[in-house]
């Protein structure tokens, strides 16, 4: 994977500076790793919206089954996409039509060709990086 889509300074200004985070895959299932992804935003003062083909509230936040469907998504500061990587260029290309402003690609989720496509079209991408791990190295 290329180094281009882990720069330290644009994961310290995603985890510092943004508000507003979908988390593409969060359910209401706490056993899963978006969840805890999701509780662990939340917990640092982000607004977490879950985006998940039932749509069910999670962590006291509706959800939504689709980013289209998220009312203001252009004011989504970054997209987690907590999908498999063969799924994963589906929800950067959604996100990407949302106008959301980043993506974040967690550990094991790699797309180049759909990172490159977010790069292109103006987010800034992070790919196969946690972001708990981030926020515990952040300085």
């Amino acid at each position: 994977m290329s180094a281009d889509f882990a720069d330290q300074a644009v994961i310290r200004r995603l985890l510092n500076e943004s508000r507003t985070w979908a988390f593409v895959g969060l359910g209401d299932n706490p056993a899963r790793e978006v969840h805890s992804q999701a509780r662990l935003m939340q917990e640092r003062g982000k607004r977490v919206i879950p985006v998940h083909p039932e749509a069910r509230e999670v962590l006291g936040e509706k959800g939504y089954a689709s980013l289209a469907d998220v009312p203001g998504a252009s004011e989504v500061d970054v997209v987690g996409v907590y999908r498999r990587a063969e799924h994963a260029g589906q929800a950067v290309d959604e996100a990407i039509a949302a106008g959301a402003k980043a993506v974040w690609l967690p550990l094991q989720v790699i797309d180049e060709a759909a990172a490159r496509r977010a790069r292109d079209a103006g987010l800034d991408v992070v790919m196969d990086r946690c972001p708990a791990v981030e926020w515990a190295l952040r300085r």
